[in-house]
């Protein structure tokens, strides 16, 4: 392990971060807000820690090949460390001022988890609303993609780092070289972006809310400057749009640099861009029969809150324009469902993803088959090729970890003395990157009221989340560290 190289890498990562800052602080300049000072301290502190950690590095070092174990840490470790540099800004001016807080607001927004302690999300300096958006556009394709993109000495082991990053069953490289897929899909990802924010302004929303909420519907991440979500609007138009964006940001990026180059029938050709598309409009329907008549009275009014609420778990966003603990127990348990389910791979969402149930299914039912003709030779296939044996174990090693912290975290909850219902859904929330639950951390509710350890437990869940479980649990394994 070359902790120099590696130390000179969370530099790198730490200076960008500073300039992200200093987008955030001309929003402060702009609006004569207290946020000013916040981002100063931040950005001094970040600066130092950055140039200490750049030049404690090797530059002879980046001409080798980044091994899978260097990899893995300079993943984890990186993203714990803009997790905490980007606590800076909220903790340093006393906005949030106990700094678990502050952590867990960082960190819920770069693994674009959307959770929130802020009980008055409005009462934040204009400046640190713009900080809690901009921290869920950067994470949302990842911090470590785009230093890929940008950063020249990670040339030779950027495949190392974006495997470890994005761990999709199958990496679509786009392009031969990994630099030049990973500026791809921030090219698509910002024209979404940008796009969004062009329809939200026609709608009659202000530039800097537009802003904000795409920032954070790309990445289905969740946060919003307003304490009642995009509900604060009360516009069809809003929500069809912020709906469509976020079956956008569920799908597989590569499908949408497809279309871009002119094959719209990529998307209907991939089974798991079927699947995921069906299962949204199967839940829509199944919930909006449940609550017609009873929440809506009318036909349009209840698919269009049905749909809100569907998009957004499933997609992992958890914008909100309903709270849906009002709702009949069998949208909440479809609800529920959703957030363990996700959106596809190789999209911004988090959970489990479609492709890992598909082929979970796939492999069901070939052992189904296999016990009635026991002689027979059969495979799993994905749009008709097959899937290697290798996939299938690392997805059901996936799936058996995924259910195993669950399991073990809900445990952890209830034991520091949250309540069932909230245990249960906060460990969902988290774990799949969604945001809102059930109970104390429902749709109209924060994270602040948990225990201190509490909150330590979902930052960890978070993180573990957005790496996909191995990149993260790797780091505990004692052969990992063994020469």
């Amino acid at each position: 392990m070359r902790w120099r190289f590696i130390l000179k890498i969370i530099g790198a990562l730490a200076l960008f971060e500073s300039l992200a800052m200093l987008l955030s602080l001309f929003v402060g300049l702009y609006y004569h807000n207290r946020s000013v000072t916040s981002f100063l301290i931040a950005i001094g502190i970040t600066v130092l820690i950055g140039v200490i950690f750049y030049a404690c590095g090797r530059s002879d070092d980046a001409e080798e090949m980044i091994s899978p174990r260097e990899g893995m840490a300079i993943v984890t470790l990186g993203w714990i460390a803009i997790g905490l540099f980007g606590a800076l800004p909220f903790y340093s001016g006393g906005e949030i001022p106990a700094f678990t807080d502050a952590f867990f607001e960082s960190v819920s927004g770069f693994t674009t988890t959307g959770s929130s302690v802020l009980a008055n999300i409005e009462g934040l300096s204009e400046g640190l609303l713009f900080w809690r958006s901009l921290i869920q556009w950067l994470g949302g394709m990842g911090i470590i993609v785009l230093s890929v993109a940008i950063l020249p000495f990670l040339g030779f082991g950027g495949m190392q780092l974006y495997k470890a990053e994005v761990p999709s069953p199958v990496v679509d490289k786009l392009r031969p070289r990994i630099s030049d897929t990973a500026k791809i899909l921030w090219q698509v990802y910002l024209l979404f972006t940008v796009l969004e924010v062009i329809l939200l302004l026609c709608g009659g929303m202000g530039f800097y809310d537009a802003l904000c909420h795409s920032m954070t519907t790309m990445p289905t991440g969740g946060f919003s400057p307003k304490n009642s979500s995009v509900a604060h609007y009360d516009s069809v138009y809003s929500d069809t749009v912020i709906i469509i964006f976020m079956v956008l940001a569920g799908i597989n990026f590569s499908l949408h640099y497809q279309m871009l180059r002119g094959k719209p029938l990529a998307f209907w050709r991939d089974s798991e861009c079927r699947f995921f598309l069906g299962v949204v409009l199967l839940f829509t329907l199944l919930i909006s029969v449940d609550i017609h008549g009873i929440i809506y009275k009318t036909v349009g009014e209840t698919l269009r809150f049905a749909s809100f609420q569907v998009v957004s778990i499933i997609t992992t966003t958890g914008f909100a324009t309903a709270d849906y603990e009002h709702w009949p127990a069998m949208s909440q348990i479809i609800l529920l469902f959703c957030m363990f389910i996700g959106a596809s791979a190789g999209s911004t969402g988090g959970g489990m993803k479609c492709l890992r149930i598909m082929l979970c299914f796939k492999f069901c039912y070939k052992e189904l088959f296999t016990i009635i003709h026991p002689h027979a030779v059969t495979q799993i296939k994905l749009s008709g090729k097959p899937v290697s044996d290798d996939v299938m174990q690392s997805i059901l090693g996936f799936l058996a970890l995924y259910m195993g912290l669950f399991a073990l975290s809900t445990v952890l909850l209830a034991g520091l003395g949250v309540d069932f219902v909230t245990s249960l859904t906060a460990v969902a929330a988290t774990i799949g990157n969604i945001g809102p639950g059930f109970g104390l951390v429902g749709p109209t509710e924060n994270f602040g009221a948990l225990p201190c350890l509490a909150k330590w437990v979902l930052i960890g869940d978070m993180l573990i989340g957005r790496l996909e479980i191995f990149t993260v649990i790797i780091l505990l394994v004692p052969e990992y560290w063994r020469k």
